[in-house]
Order: C-alpha cells, then sequence, then structure tokens
C-alpha cells in the first residue's frame, strides 16, 4: 500500500510539473509572436487560426459554400464577424486543387457578408465573380482565405 501511494504522488507531482512548464512554454512563444509580427496596414487587423498574432479581435468567417459542383450556382460566403471593416484587397480565396481568387478593391464592415460566385459576372460591393467555367468547389473539398502575407485566415470544409 505505501508503494502504491508514493507512485500515485510522483506521477501527480509529474503531472503538475509537466502542465506548467507546457504553460510557461505557450506563454512566452505567444507573447514573442505578438512583438515580432506587426500588421503592413492599419486595415488588415486579423487574428490567424494557424498562430496567435496582434491583429485586434477582426474575424473573418467563409460561412458556407452554397451549390457546390455547378460552376453556375457556386458561392462561397464570407463573413466578417469582428468589430472593425477590413480590406480584403489582395486576399485570396483557394480550393483544394489550387485554384485562387484574388480580391479586388473591397472593404467588408463589421457583420459585412461578400458573396464570391465561381460563374463570371459583374462585381457588386456584395457580390464578386471568379469567372470560371468550371466548378471551384466539391464536395470534402476546403475552401480557404489567405490574407495578402499569406496567412491562413479562415477556411471551410465543404459538406
Amino acid at each position: 500500500m505505501k508503494s502504491g501511494s508514493r507512485w500515485l504522488v510522483y506521477i501527480l507531482l509529474n503531472i503538475i510539473i509537466s502542465a506548467t512548464v507546457i504553460g510557461a512554454v505557450l506563454f512566452f512563444y505567444d507573447r514573442y509572436q505578438r512583438t515580432q509580427e506587426s500588421p503592413t496596414t492599419a486595415s488588415v487587423l486579423l487574428p490567424t487560426p494557424v498562430e496567435q498574432v496582434n491583429y485586434g479581435d477582426l474575424k473573418l468567417e467563409i460561412v458556407s459554400v452554397i451549390g457546390a459542383g455547378v460552376a453556375d450556382t457556386e458561392i462561397a460566403v464570407i463573413q466578417n464577424k469582428g468589430e472593425d471593416a477590413v480590406l480584403l484587397t489582395g486576399w485570396t480565396l483557394r480550393n483544394g486543387e489550387g485554384s485562387s481568387y484574388t480580391f479586388p478593391q473591397v472593404k467588408m464592415f463589421k457583420d459585412g457578408i461578400v458573396q464570391v460566385h465561381s460563374a463570371a459576372g459583374a462585381n457588386t460591393p456584395v457580390d464578386l465573380y471568379w469567372g470560371r467555367n468550371q466548378p471551384a468547389w466539391v464536395s470534402g473539398d476546403t475552401a480557404s482565405l489567405f490574407d495578402t502575407q499569406g496567412f491562413l485566415r479562415a477556411t471551410y470544409v465543404i459538406p
């Protein structure tokens, strides 16, 4: 009994020390990254899901891809769920095959939605057109949104 309780104490002590060390490493890594990274323009202030960067509390999300598999009806819907406006000029929306759409001069305001149509058409502030003849999306594919610096900002797996 005494030997079993000694092992339990050592195991619990090991868990506590391991958790403390991991927490300290993550804390200092996050703190170091925040001081090293800085946005190049005031309007690109987004956190990235890949690594935490001090870009404020803006958040873009690909909320859905509608009509996947039919170029004439495909639409990727992107929403700004952050507090500040975001300038999307030069950002890219990519599919799993490596094809990409580069955003023209577009500014998304708080709670704003932009729809990227796969087909050709005339751009408006809320409807953008990729100009594809073939579908951009298939079921199981991943839509990815990248900023001008190549940071992954949002993903969406197409059902």
